[in-house]
Formats: C-alpha cells, sequence, structure tokens
C-alpha cells in the first residue's frame, strides 16, 4: 500500500507515543489487538486555573501506520483545547487528511472511541 506523505511523517515521526500517568493523566482505550487495532491515549489536565484544558497527550497504538499517524496528529493538535470528548477534527475529515481508504474507515472510528474515553474521564473527575 502507498501512504500519503503526511501519513509517512506522522507515523515515522511518533514523537507522542508513549505512556504516561499520575493525579492528572486520564486514560481511555478502545479496539482490540486480537481484531488488528487498538488505541489507548493518556491525557494530562491542566488544572482549573488554566481553563481545565489538556495539557499534554501521549498514546499508544497497535495498527497499520493511517492509525498510528492519526494518533500522533491528534495527540499534537489536541494540546490546549477544551475537555470534549470529540477528536480535534471529525473522522471523516482526519480519512482525508491521510486519505485512508474507505475500507479502513473503522480503525479510524476506534481512535476517536479511545480519545472520547479518555476525555470522558478527565471530565468525570474535574466535575467531581
Amino acid at each position: 500500500m502507498t501512504y500519503s506523505e503526511l501519513t509517512r511523517r506522522c507515523f515515522e515521526h511518533a514523537t507522542c507515543a508513549g505512556e504516561a500517568g499520575g493525579a492528572d493523566w486520564f486514560r481511555g482505550q478502545a479496539g482490540s489487538r486480537e481484531r488488528g487495532t487498538w488505541v489507548q491515549f493518556d491525557v494530562q489536565v491542566q488544572s482549573a486555573d488554566a481553563g481545565g484544558c489538556v495539557g499534554a497527550v501521549r498514546f499508544l497504538a497497535f495498527g497499520c501506520p493511517h492509525v498510528i499517524a492519526a494518533c500522533q496528529w491528534v495527540a499534537e493538535r489536541a494540546i490546549g483545547l477544551a475537555l470534549e470528548p470529540r477528536l480535534p477534527e471529525s473522522v471523516q475529515a482526519l480519512r482525508t487528511r491521510f486519505e485512508v481508504p474507505v475500507e479502513k474507515l473503522g480503525r479510524l472510528l476506534i481512535v476517536e472511541d479511545a480519545w472520547g474515553a479518555a476525555m470522558r474521564g478527565a471530565v468525570l473527575r474535574r466535575n467531581a
């Protein structure tokens, strides 16, 4: 399969890959390795004094280069955003941006589900 330049660049330079944890980090995951795609996001929340926004993001992903590239892009773009369980860009926009074949759209939905799970955990804790 041929990948776009953006997909290759984000895949090869996944600087946000890895795990993180602590009192101000929240984890969400979706998918399964057995089915070929699994994603985990760890999201650090800046204090309420800083607006309760995303401070840092790390991810782990098991999947094709499109999945890893999309996770990297989301992790980079989410810094400073409000704590909302939606991606910085729609799944359809990500599909177009990374030239993901339509038959792989479900993999981007797993990225979306993992992001939403992490963000919902952060919002629940912040509002508790």
